[in-house]
């Protein structure tokens, strides 16, 4: 962990005068949306990167007190406060790999204990505590036994309740403890999850399953169980009418009351604390709003937030929304619904970028939304990052991005693609990329770049590929398939060898590579050799830079490796960067070297490139 941020006030101002704004919107103080506690909702948890490195803090609102809960060298983002607001759970793995063991700590502060003793490491796979202050449903997974449940109660042995080899995991836990939810893929199909609800014993009570029966592949999530005791409604999100909707599920009666709410896009939600309306969150084209549903009176009504995107939202218990808000030129605020901005780490504030302006190209499999930022006053054409999102179930939004705004600060322009696999854009269009996994994204991208060199926009011969994670195997992928188009990829934590990633990887990932492409490696051997970077690397003509986590249990180095020992072997222009982390780095000065480092390698690439 950095010491930099130990010097007075006086150091503080020297230093961030001579910081450039983009390193600025790296180091500058954040905060996520605080969890609170059911029964005790004083009590506040959220994480920040206020040292440096991002890690969990308690806050007591009665008192105002703030107080840093862990303090580890790779830091900390998964906590959990109990119900009673008496605990903090934390999930501790080693340096980022993912693997670990819950513990946790008093809210107030005090040495941190093993939260369900009895449980050995695992990957996590939920977790549900209860309002009693002694149960908790723990998930776990492993590539031994995959997806295990356990009913951990205190000074008692865990007791196992669940068992199966596909990927599933705790949904949620009932108000009064007597029913647990869980998502489960026993179907083999890892994108679209059936339910089951347990007693506490194990015993099943009642099941929904959208993928039986039909043609059509369709998914549902748990959302959460009505905050009243004895209250069996269960809501949930489903995909009957080609997006995410919520419904509300009575697992007792087996009624459902169908929403049927007037939205285009997805449609997510979470009750109010006295469970007689819902908050609505929709997203749609790359923005997000926020509504409440009266559940007796069926009256959707609008909750006022500004233009941009909400990442996360809670109803607190006098009917106040606060919301993580943010918009590609203005940085991320906790705000409320009753004035003002909720929680402000203090120092260094973010300075902003330039807006996002929405494009749509006609591409292969319909109509494909890019977001498009450049430098303000800039003339085309100009050197252009195409920097591509990961999930793949995910979506870029017009929401603020530090990285990004590095690239525009530096010149060029940004376009962001939510391709064929995206979210947000209904259901057909997320599910599109199976068995043609990659290509299919990169036909859509590479519509977008024919889209932003015919417009003026892009020099086509200053091209950058750049993504991470999903982005950076497509990266890898793309300046393989198509090495004309690309003047340089820059991929970080990459899928670069797909079988060898596929072996290596855990066992929840080994799932979705099994739904995505039909099969494991020795079953459907040409989709996966159609589909893998390492198969089209002797074609690579750009200069690539890879960089990644030695301890990644999602993209791991060993498949990295095959795919730069061939670059090595034919002498082609690369560069790769290890560090010490899992999936990413939760540590602000790595996260600013490896962006120090690609804009290094791009500036030096493209020097005297185009005109």
């Amino acid at each position: 962990m950095t010491e930099s941020h130990g010097s007075d006030s006086r150091d503080h101002h020297k230093q961030d005068e001579a910081v450039p704004d983009w390193e600025k919107r790296f180091r500058a103080p954040r905060v996520s949306l605080p969890d609170w506690a059911e029964d005790a909702p004083d009590h506040s948890l959220f994480v920040s990167n206020a040292t440096g490195t991002y890690e969990l803090y308690a806050w007591d609102r009665a008192t105002g007190e703030q107080r840093q809960v862990t303090d580890r060298p790779n830091g900390t983002t998964d906590g959990v406060l109990t119900p009673d607001g008496a605990w903090i759970w934390w999930f501790d793995d080693k340096d980022g790999d993912e693997f670990g063991v819950w513990r946790r700590q008093l809210f107030g502060g005090g040495e941190d204990e093993l939260a369900a003793p009895g449980l050995d490491p695992s990957y996590p796979a939920g977790l549900a505590l209860g309002r009693d202050g002694r149960t908790a449903v723990v998930g776990r997974s492993t590539d031994e036994d995959g997806t295990t449940i356990h009913l951990a109660r205190a000074g008692e042995s865990p007791v196992e309740i669940y068992r199966h080899r596909e990927s599933a995991g705790v949904g949620d836990l009932s108000h009064d403890g007597t029913l647990i939810a869980v998502e489960h893929t026993e179907h083999g199909d890892a994108m679209h999850s059936a339910l089951r609800v347990l007693r506490p014993d194990g015993t099943a009570v009642a099941e929904l399953d959208d993928t039986a029966g039909g043609t059509e592949e369709l998914g549902l999530e748990v959302l959460g169980f009505a905050p009243v005791d004895g209250d069996s409604r269960l809501l949930i999100g489903h995909q009957r009418r080609g997006r995410w909707e919520p419904l509300v599920w009575d697992v007792a009666t087996g009624e459902q009351r169908d929403l049927a709410l007037d939205l285009p896009g997805d449609v997510s939600a979470e009750w109010y604390p006295d469970g007689s309306g819902l908050l609505i969150a929709h997203g749609f084209e790359a923005r997000s709003e926020l509504f409440r549903y009266d559940l007796a009176g069926g009256r959707l009504e609008r909750v006022a937030t500004p233009p941009g995107s909400v990442s996360g939202a809670t109803a607190r218990p006098d009917g106040a929304v606060e919301y993580l808000w943010s918009s590609a030129a203005e940085p991320s605020a906790v705000r409320s619904t009753a004035g003002g901005v909720v929680l402000s780490p203090p120092g260094m504030k973010s300075p902003g970028s330039v807006p996002v302006r929405d494009v749509w190209v006609e591409g292969p499999g319909g109509r494909i939304h890019a977001l498009v930022q450049r430098p303000a006053g800039a003339e085309g054409p100009l050197p252009t990052v195409f920097d591509i999102h990961g999930g793949p179930t995910w979506h870029d939004s017009d929401a603020f991005a530090a990285g990004p705004a590095a690239w525009v600060d530096h010149g060029y322009a940004v376009v962001r693609v939510n391709y064929r696999g995206s979210t947000g854009y209904g259901r057909a269009w997320t599910d599109a990329l199976k068995h043609r996994v990659g290509l299919i994204e990169l036909e859509d991208i590479a519509a977008v770049r024919e889209w932003a060199v015919a417009s003026g926009l892009a020099d086509p011969d200053r091209l950058v590929l750049t993504g991470g994670s999903w982005g950076g195997y497509l990266t890898l992928l793309g300046l393989g398939t198509q090495p004309g188009a690309w003047t340089l990829g820059i991929a970080a934590v990459p899928v670069a060898d797909y079988v060898t990633a596929y072996h290596d990887e855990m066992e929840a990932l080994k799932a979705m590579d099994r739904t995505l492409l039909g099969g494991t490696p020795e079953e459907v051997p040409e989709r996966y050799e159609a589909s893998s970077p390492l198969t089209y690397v002797d074609r690579v003509t750009a200069p690539v830079h890879i960089s990644a986590g030695v301890n990644d249990p999602r993209c791991p180095i060993r498949q990295i490796d095959n795919y730069v020992k061939r670059l090595e072997a034919r002498g082609a222009v690369h560069e790769v960067y290890r560090y010490d982390a899992g999936h990413g780095s939760l540590v602000v000065d790595e996260r600013i070297k490896q962006v120090r480092l690609e804009l290094d390698f791009a500036d030096r690439h493209l020097r005297g490139a185009g005109a």
